[in-house]
């Protein structure tokens, strides 16, 4: 709506020209007026009257096009367009829509789907349907806070993206105890951030990040192929592998996870959120991965943590959950034995033996029921995404440094880049 507004102003600037008294422009030259019309979404808007609308409780796209004077003729001629277009009937409450209409009927229903698209039916002579999505501005930022108690109530505090602290959290997960953030900590960052119509939506790529925790900063710089062009020789060496964040020494601030926990035979049940359970014979998430395997067989960290539960649970069985960082968390379930001298609160590391596949719990044979959560949320094992933990390669270590040189000189500068 900033354009409608922008569009009255000007017409009110060129009334109030047009009203003034003709003494003050007789000496001037005609000047031969160039009349701009109003559009948006390719429609004249001068030609129609406009009503800005939400949908209220219970409405339906029926009753709002009837409401606005949709013809049953009309709505006759939409409906092969809706099944291919079920996102047009798919509204919902509070959802913003647009009615243009002439004298006699509605013309034009715009619907927006989000920030940035719009969807809009022609109902003339034909009836048509198309999009118009709004352009995403990227801006690169800089910011600087200081945390007094928490990460995101520094972030709020400062009136930035939120973004950012997830983003923050997830790229030093391996090398920060976000839960033992300290009152001074404080963080310098460079970033994308992303605007639609003026309105902030987020943000795009952290480049490069300075966390002061534990009397000490901690550097962060993304590095890929984009990057680190610019400061490398004509011959360029193979980049498709370079994706990641890296400290000041070049090495990775990633660990790897294992692919899996132990050594199956094969994969029994998957991650899903309506699976019919072989026991209980009713319909019910199933958040994790069975991998059917002999009893006894062993069942190792997927990375190194901190065993955080080791009891039996319920349907569960035998379990142990250990937790990796503050982002990721694993558990391990219907186990018939735990290692030997596992306890809550051990350091175990990366391949290390922590149980022994059994059939304990609700479970109709031997198999490890494996899970994981990230930011308290459960993911897919399958599908977790688990970086190369390498370093940077000998043959990109100085142009790497050269980056990370470029990207301290616009962190520690008074300015913006």
């Amino acid at each position: 709506m900033k354009r409608f507004i922008l569009y009255i102003v000007v017409l009110l600037t060129f009334s109030a020209c047009a009203t003034k008294p003709a003494q003050h422009c007789a000496e001037e030259e005609p000047v031969a007026e160039v009349f701009q019309p109003r559009v948006a979404y390719g429609i004249a808007l001068d030609d129609y009257r406009i009503d800005t609308c939400r949908v209220l409780t219970g409405e339906t796209l029926s009753g709002i096009l009837n409401r606005h004077g949709l013809t049953a003729k009309q709505w006759r001629d939409m409906q092969p367009f809706l099944k291919q277009h079920p996102e047009m009937a798919s509204i919902r409450e509070g959802g913003r829509y647009y009615a243009f209409r002439n004298d006699t009927a509605l013309c034009y229903y715009a619907y927006r789907l989000n920030r940035r698209e719009t969807l809009i039916a022609s109902l003339l002579d034909s009836f048509y349907l198309w999009r118009d999505t709004l352009p995403q501005l990227t801006e690169r930022r800089k910011a600087e806070f200081t945390i007094t108690s928490s990460l995101w109530q520094a972030i709020n505090s400062q009136d930035l993206p939120v973004e950012l602290a997830l983003e923050l959290s997830e790229i030093y997960a391996w090398t920060i105890n976000f839960f033992a953030l300290q009152q001074g900590d404080s963080v310098r960052v460079l970033y994308d951030e992303l605007f639609i119509d003026g309105a902030r939506v987020g943000i795009g790529r952290i480049y490069a990040a300075h966390f002061y925790h534990g009397k000490r900063w901690l550097p962060a710089y993304f590095a890929d192929a984009e990057g680190l062009q610019p400061f490398l020789a004509d011959s360029l060496p193979d980049l498709s592998k370079i994706h990641n964040y890296f400290d000041a020494d070049g090495n990775s601030l990633r660990k790897t996870f294992l692919k899996a926990p132990l050594n199956y035979k094969r994969i029994s049940s998957t991650f899903s959120y309506a699976r019919k359970h072989p026991i209980y014979h009713t319909v019910r998430p199933h958040t994790g991965v069975d991998y059917a395997a002999p009893m006894g067989t062993p069942v190792v960290a997927l990375g190194d943590g901190v065993v955080t539960f080791r009891a039996y649970k319920g349907g569960g069985g035998n379990t142990i959950r250990i937790r990796h960082n503050s982002t990721y968390e694993t558990g391990y379930l219907h186990l018939s034995k735990y290692a030997k001298g596992l306890q809550v609160g051990q350091y175990v590391k990366q391949g290390e033996v922590i149980g022994y596949v059994g059939s304990t719990g609700a479970s109709t044979g031997p198999h490890l029921d494996f899970r994981v959560w990230k930011n308290g949320q459960p993911v897919n094992p399958l599908t977790l995404d688990s970086p190369p933990a390498e370093p940077i390669p000998a043959d990109l270590r100085q142009a790497y440094d050269s980056l990370a040189m470029h990207y301290n000189q616009i962190l520690l500068s008074s300015g913006c880049e």
